[in-house]
Order: C-alpha cells, then structure tokens, then sequence
C-alpha cells in the first residue's frame, strides 16, 4: 500500500524528529530540531515541555511538507519518545506547572536512598522489574508535587495531570482530550505492576503519586484517539503506535524472538533482549519491562541501561571543544590507533548497569605526559563500547543465552570505528541496521499494524532493509588487555572490587 502515510514523532533526549513512513515502509523524509538542555544543578536535568510540543508541530509540518504530501493523506501519527521523564501540567491551562525532569537527573537520589533503606526495593522490583534508583518517574512526580506552588490545591481539585513524554504529546494532539500511555512508558515507572498490567496502588502510596493524576494505560497498538487543534495537522488523524523508543527500536529491528538483543546507541545507551511472553526472573544490575502490546499479546524484555554513551561525545565537542563535526572526531581516533592506557569512565549522572552507582562521577585515568587530545577523543568512544560489553555479558549470564549477533542503532551507531571495536570486544557479529532511524520505524510498523496498512508481522519482515556487518579481528589477548584495563578504571571511580 505504497499510496499510504505514516507521520512519526521521534522525540528524544537531545531533539524532536518527525518523519514521514510510507506503506512500504521506507522514509520519505524528515525534519528536525533540538531542544534547550538546562542544567539548574549539578546533576540535574531539565527540559522545557511546551518548548517540545513547539517544535513537534514545526517538525512535523515541515516534513509533511519535504514528502510533498498534505497532512489528510496521512493514516496515523505515531509516537515515540524519551522514556521516564516526568511532568506534571495543568489540564485547564493546557500549560507545564514546572519543567520536565529528565531521565537522567539525579535530584532524586536522597529520596530514592531513603526507600532503600527502608527495605522498599524488593517490593518495588518484584511488582515494576524496576530497582529503586532516580532513572525511573515516580521519584521525579512525587519531587514535582513537593516543589509546585499550590499543588495541594490543584490536586484537590482535579485540575493537574501527570505523563511521561508521550503522555503529553497525546494530549497535545488530541486537544486535551486523550489522557493516556501505553505498555512501555508505563512500566519505567516504578508505578506500574508488569504482571497485572494496572497502576499498582501500593507502589503509588508508596511514592505518595495519587492515582488520579495517572494516564490510561493501552497497548502499543492501541488507537489512542485523534488529532484536534494541532495545526498543521487537520483534524481526525487516528493517534497510534505509542512506544517508548527503546522499545520501538527493539520492534524496528524486529527483534521478534526471544533472546533477540539490540543496542541503541543515543545520549545512553539501551541493551534490551526480547524475553518472551513472561517476565525473566529478576537479576542484579537489570531492570525488567515490557517489550510492547501487541496484537492482543505482552512481549517482555530484560534490559541493562547505560547511562552515559553518546553524551560523552557530546561532551568533548560542546564542553572540550575537541571537535567540531564527525569527519573531524574521525580524524582524531585514527591519530591514536590504541588508548594507549587512557580510559574515560563516563559517569557524568552516575553508572548504569551493571554497577548501578547514581553517585559516581566521571573520570579520566591512566593519562601521561604524552596523553594527547587524541587519546582522550579514542577513551570516550571506547567507553560506549565498554560500557555495551558489561551490558551484553550482564544479559548473557542471567538469562544464559548466548548471543551470536548484536542489532545495533541509534547516532553512534553510524561510527564505523566504533562499531568494529565493538565486535572485537565482544567477539560477536555486530548488526547494524539499514534504514537509521530503528526508534521511528518501530513506531511506524506499530501503528501501521494498528490502522491497516500491514496485516501481520510477516508483513514488516518482507519490508525490513537488510544492514551492515561487522565481525570481530582483534587478537584475543589485546581483548583481554583493553576489557582489563576498563574494569580496574571503573574500580577506581566506585571504589570497590568488580
């Protein structure tokens, strides 16, 4: 059905995408723009959500424009988006009470600590998958509520709402009529029971987040309503294909089968393998999710999250002033073939899996006097794929399957460096996908499951471009000896045995 037209949301940590899919499934075009980064705090982050919804409208007008299409053409919108970021709005106003809390800040750690020592966490992994730890929403909520002037008021009387990213967008573009979320973004929470599939009521008193303030939950596929009052789109376009974009890259990569694993390589990086039908069994060091609703079934995932990946690179271009575009960064990693010793650990917001140390920070060891710019350029990418290693093997050991391919995506994902260093390490076939933007297309294939445009997975087989491989060449023992080197720099940033 090449005559039909998806226009997808992609909104992330560092910008918002929208892209037109067509009913083959190919990109037809794309616009995009990026959003103000605050950071009010050490360790915290901020975003502006009327700033986002802002430049969704821009970006998906002009995309529809790119396509040469008008906006009636389009079967769906769907969207996917940054998961666990919080806020809270005013459902009469139609306006944020404060800023979104981004999944990366750590304002959250105290009370985060608190619980924990109260012995709260066993009760929330056993019911959410998820550990106590400042990533997920709920502890970002209830600092919303605590910091809002008059929140005691507003909630008395009804008049706020509370969402993830998606959740906003929804009722955006809706017209203030679609409160909801689906699956995904529901279960990095911390609110959500992954077995029941509903809002758990001791979990939302334990955060003190009134049910109430909490959107609908649905499946992915779900038709989530239409579009109103959100020129330039007309109104009565069905809203579907709601899914957090790790998720969706998961489903764009068509990880369909359990123990398929893929790596989004983006501002963090999300290691995430299909497990089936059931929860795995909780294991140290990663968070259990759902992988999506789907055709009347709940595919779940086990997933080690990475904090800290392309951000790094970020860093040493914004912040550094190292390098001003990719051809440039290349450059410099072929100027120093080996790190020579140096290693970035990368805990600007702490560590993720498998270590879980929200209060590490960042360092840069193992430095000479002939340390250069260079080495420091190869020490950061090295960590993304590092910090993928420790992922990867976390996931092998506690679901104990072994993996012969990595599915790879996202920005970093581009760097054909990058990449083979990543095979050498892990010593696997390394997977990248064909078409770039994996996060947009799950989002598409799902709505276009959920409105008609492809009638069965077989469907979105047939349609999926072939990728690029990369295989592993590295000498075992020069294996051996960067993985050695990493584990002793991230010991002597936590301070304890690995």
């Amino acid at each position: 059905m090449s005559e039909a037209y998806l226009l997808t949301i992609d909104q992330s940590t560092s910008g918002t995408k929208a892209l037109v899919v067509s009913g083959s499934g190919q990109i037809l075009s794309s616009s995009s723009m990026p959003h103000q980064q605050y950071y009010p705090s050490p360790g915290w982050v901020e975003h502006d959500a009327a700033e986002i919804y802002g430049n969704v409208l821009l970006c998906a007008g002009a995309a529809i424009d790119k396509a040469g299409i008008g906006s009636k053409q389009l079967s769906a919108v769907t969207i996917t988006n940054q998961r666990e970021t919080a806020l809270i709005w005013d459902k009469t106003t139609g306006e944020p009470v404060g800023p979104a809390i981004v999944w990366q800040c750590q304002r959250t750690f105290e009370m985060c600590e608190k619980l924990k020592e109260s012995g709260f966490e066993p009760i929330v992994q056993a019911k959410s998958g998820l550990l106590l730890d400042p990533y997920f929403t709920a502890a970002k909520w209830r600092w919303l509520l605590d910091h809002t002037p008059c929140a005691d008021g507003k909630l008395a009387k009804g008049d706020w709402l509370a969402g993830t990213m998606d959740s906003w967008l929804l009722w955006k573009l809706s017209g203030g009529k679609v409160h909801a979320t689906d699956y995904t973004n529901a279960s990095r929470t911390s609110l959500f029971n992954i077995h029941t599939l509903q809002w758990d009521q001791e979990l939302c008193r334990l955060f003190g987040i009134p049910r109430e303030l909490l959107p609908e939950v649905r499946p992915s596929d779900a038709v989530y309503g239409y579009t109103y009052g959100a020129a330039p789109l007309v109104d009565g376009i069905p809203i579907a294909g709601v899914i957090g974009d790790s998720q969706a890259a998961l489903f764009g990569h068509l990880c369909l089968e359990e123990g398929s694993a893929k790596a989004t390589y983006g501002t963090g990086t999300s290691v995430l393998m299909n497990t089936g039908f059931k929860p795995s069994a909780s294991k140290p060091g990663l968070v259990q999710a759902i992988a999506w609703g789907q055709g009347g079934t709940v595919t779940y995932a086990a997933e080690a999250i990475i904090r800290t990946s392309g951000d790094s690179m970020n860093w040493l271009r914004d912040n550094l002033g190292l390098f001003q575009s990719i051809s440039e960064l290349d450059a410099l990693l072929l100027q120093a073939p080996d790190n020579e010793g140096v290693y970035l650990v990368p805990a600007f917001v702490g560590l993720g899996a498998p270590y879980w140390q929200p209060d590490a920070r960042a360092a840069i060891v193992g430095m000479s006097r002939g340390t250069g710019k260079a080495h420091i350029a190869r020490a950061a990418m090295e960590s993304i794929a590092y910090q993928v290693k420790d992922a990867i093997d976390l996931l092998q050991h506690a679901t104990a399957i072994q993996l012969s391919e990595l599915r790879v995506d996202g920005g970093a994902s581009s760097n054909g460096i990058l990449m083979q260093f990543q095979s050498d390490l892990l010593h696997i076939e390394v997977k990248r996908a064909g078409a770039a933007e994996l996060s947009a297309l799950g989002s598409a294939y799902m709505g276009g499951l959920a409105v008609g445009i492809w009638s069965s997975l077989d469907d979105l087989r047939r349609i999926a471009e072939q990728g690029t491989s990369f295989l592993p060449a590295m000498d075992p023992a020069d294996r051996q000896r960067h993985y050695s080197g990493w584990k002793k720099a991230v010991e002597s940033v936590i301070g304890s045995q690995l």
